[in-house]
This record gives C-alpha cells, sequence and structure tokens, in this order.
C-alpha cells in the first residue's frame, strides 16, 4: 500500500505537452474496428450537430451556413490537434450572445476578424501554459453564468417561437421583452404549432426513444409539414436564400489597426470563454471515460480552430458539452471520430443544402429552447443552494449580471466574491482551529506527538491512502483532483485524509463527487476519513453518500472497516 501527500514530479517536456491526442491514439496502433467504433460515433455527433450549428447561428445573427461552416472546420481541427481524446468543436450555444453583441456593433467582418484574434489568444495562453488557471475558476460561477446565458438563449428565440413580427429586436433583455410585448398581437399560429412541435417530439423522443436523433427528426418532420400545408411561416430559404453547397474560399478579414482595436475587447471576451467553455466540455469527457486531457494542448486546438473558422468565414468554435458527450456515449475510440463528424458534416452539406430551405425558423427556435433548458444545471443549482448563503450569493451575482448586464463582468465578479468568500471563511476557520495551518509546512519531528508506525499500512498494494494538507477550495481543486485521479489507478480502495484540511468550498466538493463518480466505476472503493462536522456536512450536500463514498473517523478505522467488508 501506498502513502501519498501532494508533490511534483518531474516536468514533462514541451514535445509531451503539446502532442495531440491524435497521435496518441494512432500510437497506440488503430485498425478497422477503432475506425468502425469512430465513424458510428462521429455519425452520430454529425446528425446532433446539424440543425443545432445553424439554430446557432441564426440565433447569433450569422447565417446557418456560417454555423456549418464552423462546425465543419472548427470542429475538424480541434479533434485533429486537441489534448482530449473525445472532445467535439463547434459554435456552440453559449457564444450566442456575445456574437449577437459583436454583429451589431461591429457588423459580420467585425465578428469574423474578432474570431481571429481570438484564435491567436487562445493559442498564446496555451503555449504559456496558462490553461491551468482556468480552472481556478469556481464553481457556482460556471453554473451561475450558463445558466443566465441560458436564459438570454431562451428569450431571443421568442420572437421565433411565436412567429411575432418585429423589425428590430433590441439585444438587452429590460428593452427586448417590452418591445416583444408591445407586438404580442401579431403572433402567427403556424409558428406556435411548429415550435411546440418540434419541443414535443424531441422530449418525447428522449424519453422514449433516447438513441433517436430527436433534433433532426423533429426539425425534419416540421420542414414537411410547413412545406406540405403550406404554412406561413418564414423558412431558412426565405430569410436567407438557402444554404451554399461548398466551403469558400479562404480568405483573411480587414486587418486594419483600428478595425482591430474596435473588436479587440469582443475578442478578448470569446477567448475567455472559449477557454473555460472547452476545458469544461473535455472534464466532462475525463469524467465519463476514465481518460485525462491536457488543458494547454488543448488551448492551442482550440486557437487554431477559430484562426481556421474565420479563414473560412465561420465564427467562434470551442469544445461542446453535449457534442462531447454523445461522442463519449456513441462508442467513440479517439479524436478520429470527431473528425469524420466534421467530414460528415461537409458531405451533408454537399449533398442536402437545398433541402435545408424548407427548414422553418419556429423549428429551429424549438431546438435552441430545448438546448437553453438543458443549459441549466438544475441538480447543482439546488445543491448549490443548499450549501448556505456563500454560495448561493456567488450563484446568484454571477446569473443576474450574466443576464441584465454583460458576461465578463459577471465571471470576473463571480470569481472576487468567490475570492472574498474564501478568505471570510478562512479567517473563521483560522479562529476556530488555529493550529491547521492554510499550506503544510515542514516541521520538526518532535513538533507534535506522533503515532506508532504501522508497518502492515505498506504491505497492502491495492490500497492507497491521499492526505490532504490545507483548504481544499477552487484554488487547489483542480491540481489536487489530478493527483487523486491519478494515484487511484491499479489500486482497489482509496483513502482520502481530511484530518488536516480546515476548510472546504463547493468547488473542492465538486471535485471529490466526481473523484467518487469515477472510482465507482473503475471498481474502486472511496473512504473519507477524518472530516470535521462542517466538512462531512458539504461532502454530503454534495451527494457523497453511500454507495458513493464511506466515512470514518480515521485512517486506522476505514483500514480495518475496509478488512471487514473483506
Amino acid at each position: 500500500m501506498k502513502d501519498q501527500t501532494p508533490g511534483q514530479s518531474g516536468a514533462p517536456r514541451f514535445a509531451e505537452l503539446f502532442t495531440p491526442k491524435l497521435v496518441t491514439v494512432l500510437r497506440e496502433g488503430y485498425g478497422l474496428a477503432q475506425l468502425r467504433a469512430d465513424a458510428m460515433a462521429g455519425l452520430t455527433v454529425a446528425i446532433i450537430a446539424l440543425p443545432l450549428s445553424m439554430a446557432i447561428a441564426i440565433a447569433s445573427g450569422a447565417t446557418p451556413a456560417q454555423g456549418l461552416y464552423t462546425a465543419i472546420v472548427g470542429g475538424f481541427l480541434v479533434s485533429m490537434l486537441g489534448g482530449s481524446r473525445f472532445q467535439v468543436g463547434g459554435p456552440a450555444g453559449a457564444f450566442i450572445v456575445l456574437v449577437a453583441s459583436t454583429v451589431a456593433l461591429h457588423g459580420m467582418d467585425g465578428l469574423i476578424l474578432a474570431t481571429l484574434l481570438s484564435g491567436l489568444m487562445l493559442a498564446a495562453l496555451g503555449f504559456l501554459r496558462l490553461g491551468v488557471f482556468i480552472k481556478f475558476i469556481p464553481f457556482p460561477v460556471t453554473i451561475g453564468f450558463t445558466a443566465g446565458i441560458a436564459v438570454i438563449i431562451f428569450a431571443s428565440q421568442i420572437r421565433a417561437l411565436f412567429g411575432l413580427a418585429l423589425e428590430s429586436e433590441p439585444g438587452e433583455l429590460l428593452e427586448k421583452l417590452p418591445a416583444l410585448w408591445a407586438v404580442r398581437e401579431s403572433v402567427t399560429p403556424a409558428a406556435v404549432l411548429l415550435s411546440a412541435a418540434t419541443i414535443a417530439i424531441i422530449l418525447g423522443l428522449r424519453r422514449w426513444r433516447p438513441h433517436w436523433p430527436g433534433m433532426l427528426i423533429a426539425i425534419g418532420l416540421a420542414a414537411a409539414g410547413a412545406a406540405l400545408l403550406g404554412l406561413p411561416v418564414e423558412t431558412i430559404g426565405t430569410r436567407y436564400g438557402g444554404i451554399p453547397s461548398s466551403l469558400p474560399v479562404p480568405s483573411l478579414p480587414d486587418l486594419s489597426m483600428d478595425k482591430v482595436v474596435a473588436v479587440l475587447p469582443a475578442a478578448i471576451s470569446f477567448t475567455l470563454l472559449g477557454s473555460i467553455e472547452s476545458l469544461l466540455s473535455a472534464v466532462v469527457a475525463d469524467g465519463m471515460t476514465g481518460r485525462r486531457h491536457r488543458s494547454n494542448c488543448e488551448l492551442v486546438a482550440q486557437g487554431a480552430a477559430n484562426i481556421g473558422s474565420a479563414l473560412f468565414g465561420g465564427f467562434c468554435v470551442t469544445g461542446t458539452i453535449a457534442r462531447t458527450a454523445t461522442n463519449v456515449r456513441a462508442g467513440a475510440h479517439g479524436p478520429v471520430a470527431g473528425m469524420l463528424h466534421a467530414l460528415f458534416l461537409l458531405a451533408f452539406m454537399l449533398v442536402a443544402a437545398p433541402l435545408a430551405s424548407y427548414i422553418p425558423l419556429a423549428a429551429l427556435a424549438g431546438v435552441l429552447a430545448v438546448v437553453a433548458w438543458n443549459m441549466i444545471e438544475k441538480p447543482a443549482i439546488a445543491i448549490l443552494v443548499r450549501s448556505g448563503w456563500g454560495e448561493a450569493t456567488v450563484l446568484g451575482a454571477t446569473f443576474f449580471l450574466t443576464v441584465f448586464r454583460d458576461l465578463t463582468e459577471a465571471i470576473v465578479v463571480g470569481v472576487a466574491l468567490g475570492s472574498v468568500l474564501f478568505i471570510h471563511r478562512m479567517s473563521r476557520t483560522t479562529q476556530i482551529a488555529t493550529n491547521t495551518a492554510f499550506v503544510g509546512r515542514d516541521e520538526a519531528d518532535t513538533a507534535h506527538e506522533r503515532g506508532d508506525y504501522r508497518e502492515e499500512r505498506a504491505a497492502n498494494p491495492d490500497t492507497v491512502i491521499y492526505r490532504i494538507n490545507g483548504a481544499l477550495f477552487f484554488g487547489a481543486a483542480a491540481s489536487i483532483g489530478s493527483v487523486l485521479d491519478r494515484i487511484q489507478d491499479g489500486h482497489k480502495v482509496l483513502i482520502v485524509d481530511f484530518s488536516a484540511v480546515p476548510f472546504l468550498d463547493s468547488t473542492g466538493a465538486n471535485m471529490i463527487e466526481g473523484l467518487a463518480r469515477k472510482a465507482r466505476k473503475r471498481g474502486v472503493t472511496l473512504w473519507l476519513t477524518g472530516a470535521s462536522r462542517d466538512i462531512r456536512r458539504t461532502l454530503l450536500t454534495h451527494g457523497l453518500k453511500r454507495p458513493w463514498a464511506h466515512y470514518r473517523t480515521s485512517i486506522d478505522a476505514a483500514l480495518a472497516a475496509g478488512r471487514a467488508i473483506e
């Protein structure tokens, strides 16, 4: 048995950090069986991405063709160059607000230039190895801004959902709602019918036929119904004149200094949100598969994908959680699945572009309404509200600032509030347990009473003990989580000792919850020992109950209980 504490191993070389996962997978050996698995997964993801890419583009103020360009070019480069084995890239709902505001302020050329600059910034962040700092964002902040974006996405689709006649729709929510209410008498019954039917079909198939491509089926039926019945609704054809059946010739946007300076704030926002969204998606894939991504390599790939998308007239690319999770569930073996997903989308565009003209905008709005609902992580919000006033305050502030102010401002304020909350709690913890250091330090052997060395602890190679020294908060959760994830490999029992942990926040608890799920999936029994009453309450609030985790007062008690189970 191994008894471990946090430490550093030899630093990896530059080439090792930035070798794409595609190269790793090919080195492992790649044959016909792996290609077949990746082809089926890629086709499954492409079927989902086809209507979603067009819907996101339209909601963002771009054309449906640009959404496909983004998914094809950006998606291919994300998978080919990325540091995640299963990441699938493309246009994301989280960008709708930022993209729409950028188009309104700077036009389509400004959007493409901002995407190009964002790609350069993302690549620079990766090469400077700053990707690890993205993980310092507290858990309530990510939940809050995601929920806020979902509300804005839904609000942006109200006009299409009800077929309202509104020439110029305001961007701000407080201005948008009165403007929509003023034209409420222009509701189109056919549009309401199509959007409601689209939502009902998607939700119904998800419940009774979860493996069927619900979004594509719903869009296809809506288009067929609108065409056959001659319904008076707006379609892609009437609004945009259809979709081209080929990719455009790559070209550079206007690179004048004045234009660069004008779009720079938008590019910074794209970079911030893109790095958070892509790394969150990679973490989700890690949790589903037990693999580990390389965050800096992933950021470089995201940068290349955004540059490529901009050259072909597309917009922001990021790793998308829904498509990445679908890729994993569909049995993907590696990055080839994501590359094939892009090629399948290209084939769809080449062959079926004329049919896209019949797709009603109300049906695409229905798709985005479902996407917005899915973005709101209801269980996580409930957990954070139950966790106490601190997490609820950070969550609420981030949510309301995202909805009514600005996404970048919401993230900055959310992180600042999370830091203040941490300092406040640490000050209270220090008063209660002044002998527990915030960060473990070297001490003489005689500084404290020491128990006898127990030889039997080192005799069992199936058990590993990990002692955490110091606060487990959002700044330390990522590094500790990566160590915990590594040391449970090859073991049957993992004991995590909290005796020297004075404070645990929601981000740390969420990391331990993810660890518990991975451990159970691998058949590893997780014991949590020495947790104070407050820390144990936080862990239980985050769902760390039996059979996911077992609690004991000490390491010896956990070892004894483990032997009794055997």
